[in-house]
């Protein structure tokens, strides 16, 4: 192991910034809140909110997170601008801990393209934007984007000036997924021999997953000295994604051989956290996603459920317990009570209001009457559909669907709005148009579908359907799903859901201006 002793590793989390710059996986400040909250309860060091100079929402959640988080420093990102770096220096001045984050790109290829600078005024803006954040805070952390492409002499000299200007951290972003773990670990190696203060900071590593190296990049780093990993939720980021928080931790834990670390993350939050992520950004986890993944403990081989009966650990290296998975299960039915559908909501550590029990209870029901078995997944799926707290301006009654071979394709929609229930009738492509078009003739709107995707929550034919559905309309876009046993009334539901987010999120963006003019 080279003398490497046992260490903290610090977690640093950017789900919330790098993460929500993923394609479609926008979050609303309140649904940041939610995430944020669960991480600092999971025992993650650093919270990344945000880039708050890219918008008025993304700097309110910084400054919202910033107050609510308990025990995590709260970072904002920032170009190397003062504009930025003034406005990431507001939104975390309610924090407990507060971080600065910025960065300034330090490769041929970006300084000449991107920035058009010379090497001299790069290395003038890094000593400016250092200088100015540790004016807000003494958290300072500087970035060398496409830090893997950069000149090794002149990556050594701009680590060795953001470290003299103030940079607590150095973060060296492997910003396109180009590098390997051989490499990566040479890079960390050359810094920590050539860099002469280099013992006044922190090395961070912040992998993306282009090449599919994004984990094992990030561990190689941590052999060869790094003490920062920055990662997301499910591998959650732009591209590819970045390297996945789950991943590297359990790795640690499970090879301490390898990396005799210590990390204050809590792994029994991960499932949870999980599921979380992905129901809030609508981005379904695949079953063979390492450690999260549906089928991360499930043996369907013969030979494999031989020996998992003899022993667990001939085919499984981690507990599933470890990372918040519930070995045992209490079956659930529709002859099942109430007291034992709230025990189970425990077992999956899924917080109901009181007030939405009764609710919640009734759906579980409904569902027992339509399925064999009602599983985990079943049960969270609709715990995360009956916790959305939308102010609902269109609400479902009632769909009748005819279709088949011969046509034609009608659905029967019954919408409740304002109290009164609207029906109609309208002919599609299929019953999903159909559907769709009954939506907009009862409640006319302009938008454009950019996603219809369904995926069955559990096995067997009787499975509940997830349906997610993501539009957009003037720049605006809204995800929204629903389950049920019914893939068309799925459909509708998750239409209607993104549809009532989208226009609580306009009108709320037309009050923001409105109060802007009036200002």
């Amino acid at each position: 192991m080279n003398g490497i002793s046992n260490e903290n590793i610090i977690i640093f989390d950017t789900t919330l910034r790098d993460g929500e710059q993923s394609p479609g996986a926008s979050m609303t400040i309140e649904e940041k809140i939610k995430l944020a909250i669960l991480l600092d309860e999971a025992g993650v060091d650093v919270i990344e909110a945000g880039f708050p100079i890219a918008s008025e929402g993304d700097f309110n959640a910084v400054k919202q997170i910033s107050e609510v988080v308990k025990n995590a420093t709260v970072c904002g990102l920032s170009r190397a601008l003062d504009k930025d770096i003034e406005r990431a220096g507001e939104a975390i001045k309610g924090a407990r801990r507060g971080r600065i984050h910025t960065f300034i790109s330090t490769s041929p290829l970006h300084m000449k393209f991107k920035l058009q600078k010379s090497p001299d005024e790069v290395i003038d803006s890094i000593i400016k934007s250092v200088k100015k954040a540790r004016s807000f805070t003494d958290d300072v952390e500087w970035s060398c984007e496409d830090g893997t492409r950069t000149e090794p002499d002149f990556l050594c000299r701009s680590v060795e000036t953001a470290i003299n200007a103030g940079a607590t951290t150095v973060n060296i972003p492997d910003t396109v997924g180009y590098t390997s773990p051989e490499e990566y670990f040479n890079i960390i190696t050359m810094l920590k021999n050539r860099v002469p203060n280099i013992d006044k900071a922190i090395i961070s590593t912040h992998c993306h997953n282009d090449l599919g190296l994004a984990v094992a990049n990030s561990l190689a780093a941590v052999r060869a000295g790094a003490r920062q990993i920055e990662c997301t939720i499910n591998g959650l980021g732009e591209r590819a994604g970045n390297a996945a928080m789950e991943e590297i931790v359990m790795a640690m834990k499970v090879r301490k051989d390898l990396y005799p670390f210590e990390m204050n993350v809590n792994t029994k939050h991960f499932t949870r956290l999980s599921k979380t992520v992905s129901a809030v950004t609508g981005f379904p986890v695949q079953y063979n996603k390492a450690v999260v993944g549906k089928n991360a403990f499930a043996h369907e081989s013969g030979v494999h459920q031989d020996g998992m009966l003899k022993n667990s650990q001939t085919y499984e290296i981690m507990r599933p317990e470890d990372i918040g998975l519930n070995k045992s299960s209490l079956p659930l039915g529709k002859l099942s009570g109430r007291h034992a559908f709230v025990k189970k909501l425990e077992e999956l550590e899924i917080t109901v209001a009181p007030a939405l029990i009764d609710p919640l209870f009734k759906s579980f029901k409904d569902l027992a009457d339509k399925k064999k078995a009602v599983y985990d997944e079943d049960i969270i799926s609709l715990a995360d559909e009956n916790a959305v707290n939308i102010n609902e301006a269109v609400r479902f009654a009632s769909l009748t669907v005819i279709c088949g071979s011969e046509g034609p394709q009608r659905a029967i929609l019954a919408l409740e709005i304002d109290g009164i229930i609207h029906e109609t009738t309208a002919r599609g492509d299929g019953p999903i148009d159909a559907a769709f078009k009954a939506v907009k003739m009862i409640y006319p709107h302009d938008v454009t579908l950019e996603l219809y995707q369904v995926h069955a929550v559990t096995e067997g034919t009787d499975a509940q359907a997830k349906v997610t559905v993501r539009m957009s309309a003037e720049g605006t876009v809204a995800t929204g799903t629903a389950a049920h046993t019914d893939t068309l009334t799925a459909s509708v539901k998750a239409y209607i859901s993104a549809l009532n987010r989208l226009t609580a999120r306009r009108l709320k963006a037309q009050q923001t201006e409105e109060n802007m003019k009036a200002e």
